[in-house]
């Protein structure tokens, strides 16, 4: 007689986060984490393993056994923009990494430093077509969503503003608080604090709707139609993980951002809480890996 099998989960699971701690995705990482434990009866693990714009984690997860105990916390890096910003990546992305559930949507809003004469999107664009080349954007780096935002509000408005890229979201934040890049998206939760407390001017918000936590600020899309970028974060796990394993998962996922609490915290951080079935998740990678292959195809950024 076979023996029975051990009911999922029977073991601690791993959490891999493609980037250094006390970063975003860490942080939103980590507030999931115990909460997921408890639903599921095991612990859940965080573990982070930085490196080439996420690639290394999302490697090592792509590799593990398909058995649901080695998760990946997703950013649009591992499945969305780096099979289009690199040469060649050590898996595949559509293949190898299967959705679990939408985590959280990571709203942006478009800032300017105190000295440009502009107090909205529109006067934003006039002023830049009437002073070409003239306003900077900062990002976190060649690639970063703050970078393909900016791509894209660039297209989208038909300005020529230039790109200042920096090693990561402090540095660009500096200048930009120090007024030698006029303008910058970045996530909500880094620019907060300097647009309450008036550093810099908050012009518009890269979701389609307004936000709770930046009452008053107006989508960019009320301007600029269609625009919308907000890095979506989400859980894949390897493929060939059995199906009963990621709808166990998923149903804890949706348990976890239905709790008040919780939804408070990541709101207070910027985050937009967001569960979904895998099939949906499935279908965002899609769409967004069409509409940011085209943003990169013509701005021509690369990582190499």
């Amino acid at each position: 007689m076979a023996p029975a099998q051990a009911e999922y989960p029977d073991r601690p699971l791993r959490l891999i986060v493609p980037f250094a701690p006390g970063g975003g995705a860490d942080l939103t990482a980590r507030l999931v984490a115990e909460p997921l434990g408890k639903i599921l009866g095991q612990p859940v693990v965080v573990e982070n393993k930085p490196g080439a714009g996420g690639t290394i984690g999302a490697t090592q997860v792509a590799r593990a056994a398909p058995d649901g105990y080695t998760l990946l916390y997703t950013t649009p890096g591992p499945q969305i923009t780096n099979p289009y910003l690199m040469k060649s990546l050590p898996y595949d992305p559509q293949k190898d990494l299967v959705p679990v559930s939408k985590l959280a949507v990571v709203p942006s809003v478009l800032v300017a430093g105190k000295t440009l004469p502009v107090a909205s999107v529109r006067e934003l664009v006039a002023y830049a077509k009437g002073h070409p080349h003239e306003v900077r954007f900062a990002s976190a780096g060649i690639g970063a969503s703050s970078h393909l935002a900016g791509e894209l509000f660039k297209a989208m408005a038909g300005i020529e503003i230039d790109h200042v890229p920096y090693p990561g979201t402090g540095a660009a934040l500096r200048d930009v608080l120090g007024g030698t890049v006029e303008i910058a998206i970045d996530s909500v939760a880094v620019y907060l604090p300097h647009i309450q407390s008036g550093a810099v001017k908050a012009l518009g918000v890269t979701t389609p709707q307004s936000l709770p936590m930046l009452p008053g600020v107006p989508p960019i899309a009320d301007d600029l139609a269609g625009f919308d970028a907000s890095p979506v974060n989400y859980l894949t796990v390897p493929a060939g993980t059995p199906a009963a394993v990621i709808d166990k998962l998923n149903a804890a996922v949706a348990q976890v951002l239905a709790q008040p609490g919780l939804q408070r915290r990541m709101i207070d951080v910027g985050l937009l809480p967001e569960s979904s079935t895998p099939q949906e998740m499935a279908a965002i990678v899609q769409r967004e890996a069409a509409k940011w292959k085209q943003v990169i195809e013509v701005s021509g950024a690369r990582l190499e």
